[in-house]
């Protein structure tokens, strides 16, 4: 099935984060079509946008793995269910079916009726915050995150921010790019002191308390960005590309009106990972409950008891335990 047109599956997953892609693999270990739709153009959730470089500790089986390699084994693994991606856009509308199974409507038209639903949406759909001074910008010169180090090979790049985002792109650019410099409006970091001597020691420059004014452009496109200092002065430097890592905004968005019981931008489930409503369930950082502990093992184990369970509720004949992967 194409990926422009509409879709019937057993299984919707809405968010590509690390809960929603292991239960993308475990949908098809447990013989269910799937659907992934994020409101990202990659996948990966919250480890893409915000910290695809850095180095993540707590994941069971691994000693360390970097956030991008941690989401391409993801990705590797749910490829096993051949699931379908619809990445970059937004699930807006959502209404029961007849048969007990849900149509959910997205922004650009295209319809998916599902037996069941997922919501790993984790702490909602992510809006980057603006750059000031860029404008509205759509030639890909302004970025909110990277999802390929290569691509940026040469350039010149400007950071802006002051976060832990901020200075892992600083640290991960610096020996491809041509040279990168950091700007920051205030004198005091959000990122980790480690982190941040790290990328001082690589020479990185750091300019503080200072704002972009413009961005000017030339024959090839972007080309220098004008920054504001505190005392009043200007500097031009050098720019094919900006990366903007100010953060993001979230918000659970249409989710909320889709008489779903919501808690302080939390869904609350029960055992089995079901929500308020029969055949949607939650799994990962949007699913609450008593004892909730948000870390990315947890969602894992979460998204395989929300599957095993929807497998159930759609074939009642069907066993709870699907048995042990080794098996098959």
């Amino acid at each position: 099935m194409a990926a422009d047109q509409d879709h019937e599956v057993d299984l919707l997953v809405l968010g590509a984060g690390p809960a929603g892609l292991f239960a993308a693999y475990y949908a098809g270990f447990r013989g269910l079509s799937v659907v992934i739709v994020d409101a990202l153009p990659e996948a990966g959730g919250q480890i893409t946008a915000m910290y695809p470089e850095k180095l993540i500790f707590d994941v069971a089986g691994f000693p360390s793995v970097r956030g991008r390699e941690l989401v391409a084994a993801l990705v590797e693994q749910a490829d096993r269910a051949d699931p379908i991606y619809l990445l970059g856009r937004q699930a807006r509308t959502l209404v029961a079916l007849p048969d007990g199974g849900s149509r959910v409507g997205l922004a650009d038209g295209l319809r998916i009726d599902a037996r069941a639903v997922l919501l790993t949406a984790g702490l909602g759909e992510f809006r980057p915050r603006p750059l000031p001074g860029a404008g509205n910008r759509t030639d890909g010169s302004v970025l909110h995150f990277v999802p390929h180090l290569s691509a940026h090979e040469g350039e010149d790049v400007v950071i802006v921010g002051g976060g832990d985002s901020a200075f892992d792109w600083a640290h991960a650019l610096h020996p491809i790019a041509r040279s990168v410099t950091l700007v920051h409006r205030r004198a005091r970091f959000r990122a980790q002191p480690m982190l941040v001597r790290t990328v001082r020691e690589l020479g990185v420059p750091i300019i503080t308390e200072a704002e972009v004014a413009e961005l000017h452009d030339g024959p090839s496109g972007l080309d220098a960005v004008v920054i504001r200092l505190a005392d009043g002065g200007v500097r031009t430097l050098p720019a094919q590309r900006v990366i903007a890592a100010l953060g993001f905004v979230a918000d659970l968005g249409p989710i909320e009106t889709w008489g779903i019981t919501v808690e302080q931008r939390t869904i609350p489930v029960d055992t089995t990972m079901r929500t308020s409503r029969d055949r949607i369930y939650a799994a990962g950082d949007i699913a609450a409950y008593p004892g909730k502990v948000r870390l990315i093992a947890t969602g894992f184990g979460e998204a395989a008891t929300a599957v095993n369970n929807i497998a159930v509720s759609l074939d009642p004949a069907a066993h709870l335990f699907p048995g042990h992967s080794t098996e098959t």
